[in-house]
């Protein structure tokens, strides 16, 4: 659900093509994904316009694109200013929430985007949000800074995600009176969360999971545009990033503040397993099943008919990852081979 591009290719570059688009979707079936939303973070109005066009147009010049991608992610630009919940985010380009934009993107994007994540104090977030639920957009809440009360109020008016819970957020916030406990406790809020090794301890994901079950949690690996980079420092419009040795990447010139993680779904499913004590069902479920249900998109079953969305594996003995054998989507090879033994 939370795809920034891969090997270099953001989907928020200014100089976005088609090609580079297809690019992108072509590194995923290797990781076992069949579907995925193209993430739009932070940036100008013309950043955007351009990402959202690309994404367009080679969904409309290949199917097999046009499946895998099930939605757009707008994450931001309608989010907290402040340092900590803005994350990466560029500040110059946080803004208050605006319907009149927002349709314009969603024009240009052939009305791709199903996923928007906002902070729900910024001016407007209740009637953004009532709008956008009723055109059959998800609302996310994220990168927010928000009262209590008002992530009630969001609640009410729609909104039905966390975004990346735990992080996007203040180093220090009150013990028993915050935004995560809030979104933590409500169970109308189904809660996305990274489980890359570096975003949250294995303690966090514990609690987390304990909390919300994994019927009520989405896995998503948050692949910068840097994942599938070597170790460096990279720079674009967004700022310079750090990619470490340890796969940590984080903005240039400090360890704490994450720009995105490097890893890709395998690696969270592994994770959770390791971490929380989930069964491999129950991962695999949290990066497919739930994210398919909360889009509404149909879920795979084992059955004549239904959707063809499938990957072949094994547990890898050396590597904290999926060995992926073969990925199928819609019924048609995506990646490696099918052997009959």
């Amino acid at each position: 659900m939370q795809i920034n591009g891969h090997s270099g290719i953001w989907f928020n570059d200014k100089s976005l093509t088609a090609e580079s688009v297809l690019t992108v979707l072509k590194q995923f079936p290797r990781f076992g994904v069949t579907r995925l939303c193209p993430t739009l973070i932070t940036s100008s109005l013309e950043s955007l316009a351009v990402g959202l066009s690309a994404i367009r147009d080679a969904c409309e010049r290949h199917a097999w694109a046009d499946r895998m991608v099930c939605g757009c992610h707008l994450e931001g630009p309608y989010i907290s200013s402040e340092d900590g919940p803005r994350g990466a985010h560029a500040k110059d380009h946080v803004r208050d929430v605006d319907w009149s934009e927002f349709q314009k993107l969603q024009e240009i994007s052939g009305n791709r985007i199903r996923l928007v994540t906002l902070a729900p104090e910024l001016n407007g977030a209740m009637e953004f949000i009532k709008k956008a639920t009723a055109s059959q957009v998800v609302i996310s809440i994220g990168h927010t800074a928000a009262s209590c009360e008002q992530i009630r109020a969001a609640v009410d008016a729609g909104a039905r995600l966390s975004t990346h819970l735990g992080n996007g957020a203040h180093a220090l916030i009150h013990r028993h009176r915050n935004y995560i406990f809030e979104q933590l406790s409500d169970p109308r809020l189904m809660v996305s969360l990274i489980v890359d090794g570096h975003h949250l301890p294995a303690s966090l994901v514990r609690i987390f999971l304990q909390i919300k079950t994994p019927r009520r949690t989405v896995m998503t690996c948050d692949a910068a545009g840097w994942a599938g980079c070597p170790p460096g420092k990279y720079q674009n419009e967004l700022g310079q990033c750090e990619l470490l040795e340890t796969g940590r990447l984080v903005v240039a010139g400090q360890n704490e503040l994450l720009a995105g993680s490097a890893l890709e779904t395998d690696v969270c499913v592994m994770n959770a397993i390791d971490f929380a004590g989930v069964s491999l069902k129950e991962a695999i479920d949290m990066t497919s099943r739930n994210p398919a249900k909360i889009l509404g998109y149909e879920t795979v079953h084992l059955r004549r008919g239904a959707l063809a969305d499938l990957i072949v594996f094994r547990m890898s003995q050396v590597r904290k990852r999926l060995d992926i054998e073969a990925t199928i989507g819609s019924g048609q090879l995506m990646f490696g081979e099918i052997v009959l033994r």
